[in-house]
């Protein structure tokens, strides 16, 4: 499993969910789609580990 189809996601909900930023539905994907973008390396690292126990 790959992250970048997971941040693709993550940001495509997220513009979904942008008419009210203020919203907490907006404001959750937005953070977890900022912080996952800036971790990309450890974020597949946990996909690549997962992957590995699910095998």
């Amino acid at each position: 499993m790959k992250a970048e189809p997971i941040l693709a996601k993550l940001n495509e909900l997220r513009h979904e969910a942008e008419d009210d930023k203020t919203d907490i539905e907006y404001l959750a994907l937005h953070h977890a789609f900022c912080f996952v973008s800036y971790k990309t390396g450890e974020f597949q690292a946990y996909l690549d580990e997962i992957d590995a126990q699910q095998s």
